[in-house]
């Protein structure tokens, strides 16, 4: 076996049903789980019916670079999206993935160079647990950056070294953050981008939760779009990744796709060849669509913005929690450790929410997820408004 594989840590979801072991919740109160970022809200019905109308695809093997149509249809909707100012070339900067989640994972495989000395791929503190799995099975270290309150929940980056940046082969960025929902702004990614030119390492910027804001006016930035801002018109050295999961309300569906520099998907192409993980056909089809329209995307996030604001009227008066920059996540402090509270909250309220020190790591003698929970608020209105009575109730009598 590979002995790398004894470094992983728990899951969280692992660690969770251990703390939630031997609890008793009160059998008069539906169980209502805030803990997974699995999107709730139903998936449109013009993307179901494109997957059923294209079925007869499976007699065929798709290729791995994915149809032509629908890398057109990717590059289109960046380019909309993002302002890129037609930089962005479909045919060799555009690569269809079965969801981020996987494409995160393979994406260190295929860039760790394991020969070097102790190399690093740099993540924030806390973060989504596939960075730090995918940077150790490529042979790497995994160096994190806190993202705490002083710094808004952002990476501090003026904090690292010139040796970690040296020695750094691949930053992960999560913006709007997992679990935080921060967002980094343009000038910090402009500031990324030279350092990774100065530095010689790829930046990895997971968006999957980019199409998730409260302001209509003020979507957050991307990567690719601060490099053509800044004259970076090749987007050397930035990949973004994105899925419909989040946007589309789709996690089945497993599609996303990665973009950017060329000469990096040129050889993560390579390496997916060999993975065998082609999309398929009708997920293929599904895709394109949910791609050419925003209007289900615009009545999702007013779904959202209904729900953060209905669940934070309650919850503002009696814990440390407040509107996200972007996502559906709220990362409230908690009164007690978050671990206890999370616990007592299940067995107590039948209600599951997920310690924030579960998705974070020790580090400069702290672990930045400690005494917060990350509350998902994916469940209907009624469930999360009903859900943040309990955790009102539970506050008053700690």
């Amino acid at each position: 076996m590979n002995p790398d594989l004894a470094h992983l840590h728990p899951y969280p979801f692992e660690k969770l049903a251990q703390l939630k072991a031997g609890c008793t919740p009160p059998d008069n109160m539906q169980h209502i789980a805030l803990s997974i970022g699995e999107p709730k809200h139903p998936t449109p019905g013009f993307i179901t019916e494109a997957v059923i109308e294209h079925l007869h695809g499976l007699s065929n093997y798709p290729t791995t670079a994915g149809s032509i149509e629908l890398r057109y249809a990717i590059a289109n909707w960046l380019d909309n999206r993002f302002k890129l100012e037609g930089h962005l070339d479909a045919s060799t900067q555009v690569l269809p993935v079965n969801g981020t989640r996987e494409a995160l994972f393979a994406f260190a495989q295929a860039i760790v160079d394991r020969s070097a000395s102790a190399p690093l791929v740099v993540m924030p503190n806390p973060f989504y647990q596939i960075y730090e799995g995918a940077a150790i099975l490529a042979g790497a270290h995994p160096y994190f950056l806190n993202c705490t309150a002083d710094t808004n929940f952002v990476p501090d980056f003026s904090s690292v070294s010139t040796d970690v940046w040296d020695r750094c082969q691949l930053l992960y960025l999560c913006s709007p953050g997992n679990p935080t929902g921060a967002v980094i702004d343009q000038a910090t990614l402009t500031l990324l981008i030279k350092l990774a030119h100065k530095h010689d390492f790829i930046i990895a910027s997971d968006e999957c939760y980019s199409e998730i804001y409260f302001d209509d006016d003020k979507p957050p930035v991307g990567l690719l779009q601060a490099a053509i801002t800044a004259g970076y018109t090749n987007l050397s050295r930035c990949v973004v990744f994105h899925s419909l999961s989040k946007r589309s309300n789709a996690p089945g569906l497993r599609s996303g796709f990665v973009a950017g520099d060329a000469i990096v998907l040129k050889g993560f192409l390579r390496y997916r060849t060999y993975h065998g993980c082609a999309m398929p056909p009708a997920t293929q089809s599904a895709s394109i669509v949910a791609w050419n329209d925003e209007d289900h995307v615009t009545y999702n996030r007013s779904l959202y913005r209904d729900k953060f604001k209905a669940v934070l009227a309650i919850l503002s008066p009696v814990m440390n929690v407040s509107l996200p920059d972007a996502g559906f996540y709220l990362w409230a402090e908690t009164p007690i450790s978050d671990t206890e509270f999370a616990r007592r909250l299940f067995d107590e309220k039948n209600v599951t929410v997920l310690p924030g020190s579960f998705l974070a790591r020790d580090n400069d003698n702290s672990n930045p997820g400690s005494n917060r929970i990350r509350m998902a608020l994916v469940a209907p209105i009624e469930d999360c408004i009903n859900a943040a009575h309990r955790i009102s109730d539970l506050i008053e009598n700690i």
